[in-house]
């Protein structure tokens, strides 16, 4: 799915809220994945002008759960320690973002190359 204005972002959670719920995920799980999900994609318009995304069910065990991947080819993160700070941003925001969406998620990835692009990917399980 791309994301590459604003506009986009509704429906993108949607489609988000859609597969979390036909794995039946309880609510709260549902709005931490969609939370960190927001951000994510938030960040991916704002730094990189949008990208793409890919929702896919996953299972391990007997667990379902929703993965994420954003990919952009926007300029990258110079710093990936630095912006996986609380408070650290560069684009004028309360630099909650990356280390947020990190931790209302049970995996978090992110891979970046300077001037080639970031992937961010996410697992957010049924249960956990």
């Amino acid at each position: 799915m791309a994301v590459v204005k604003e506009q986009d972002v509704v429906p993108f959670r949607n489609r988000v809220r859609e597969y979390a719920v036909k794995i039946k995920m309880g609510l709260v799980n549902q709005t931490k994945l969609i939370t960190a999900a927001s951000e994510l994609v938030r960040n991916m318009l704002r730094y990189a002008n949008g990208g793409k995304i890919r929702i896919e069910i996953v299972t391990k065990g007997r667990d379902n759960g929703i993965r994420l991947t954003f990919a952009d080819t926007g300029p990258g993160i110079s710093n990936i320690d630095l912006a996986m700070k609380d408070g650290y941003s560069t684009g004028k925001s309360l630099g909650l973002g990356l280390p947020g969406a990190k931790r209302l998620v049970n995996e978090f990835n992110i891979q970046t190359e300077t001037g080639k692009g970031t992937t961010v990917t996410i697992i957010k399980w049924s249960n956990g």
